[in-house]
């Protein structure tokens, strides 16, 4: 099986981009920050904050998180209900980076990860797939853009959705996940040693989507 490990900053556009080169490659996309997306909004709705102050090994005991490829389309299952469209808003990003830095949240989502490499050939994107989720990936990418163009791009497509939210609020939201990502002690936001730094700030989608599959091409032979 191939896999490909794509790592980065949030807003740096990885699920869009990851889901859009799996689907060239017919390989199955894995949002791995959309499972942490979940269990923060599981956390949310039992009117817990980012502090997580509670028995986080005992509601995850009671907590059940699924991937199911609907129509093609990856889609998130929390409880047995689609939250897929619920955690994309800047809250659950916040939530979604506290939980992440727990190892309790990290340890329960690990297996089902690494169960779908072994599996499929997939496309895994997230912020430690090439460092511990999956450290013998095929290909390892790291993806980013400036923290500016990473803001811009999560902001019009909050307003798309109707959000009400300004650029500056989306930028300091990135800054501050970028800061906790990278200095949490469990798995921190980094690149790996032997990943390929792609800088996407003055590429368009298209243009980093075919960026993505050269460097897969360059190394698998896959095109």
């Amino acid at each position: 099986m191939i896999s490909i490990a794509i790592d980065g900053p949030a807003g740096a556009g990885k699920s869009t981009i990851s889901r859009l080169a799996a689907k060239k490659l017919g390989y199955i996309y894995v949002d791995t920050g959309a499972l942490y997306r979940a269990v923060g909004l599981k956390f949310s709705l039992l009117g817990y904050d980012a502090s997580l102050d509670c028995d986080i090994s005992a509601i995850l005991s009671e907590t059940s998180v699924d991937i199911r490829f609907v129509n093609g389309e990856q889609r998130v299952f929390l409880d047995g209900e689609d939250v897929s469209d619920n955690i994309r808003t800047p809250a659950a990003s916040m939530m979604a980076s506290a939980v992440s830095a727990r190892r309790e949240v990290r340890e329960f989502l690990l297996e089902m990860q690494r169960r779908l490499a072994r599996e499929n050939n997939v496309v895994m994107d997230g912020r430690d797939i090439g460092t511990v989720v999956l450290p013998g990936a095929s290909v390892k990418i790291y993806l980013t853009a400036s923290a500016e163009e990473r803001a811009g791009r999560r902001w019009r497509e909050l307003a798309e959705k109707g959000e009400k939210i300004t650029l500056k609020e989306v930028y300091d939201d990135i800054v501050k996940r970028d800061y906790n990502d990278m200095h949490r002690d469990i798995a921190p936001l980094k690149k790996a040693e032997d990943a390929v730094l792609a800088d996407t700030t003055e590429c368009t989608l298209e243009e980093s989507v075919e960026l993505v599959l050269k460097i897969v091409g360059e190394r698998t032979g896959e095109n």
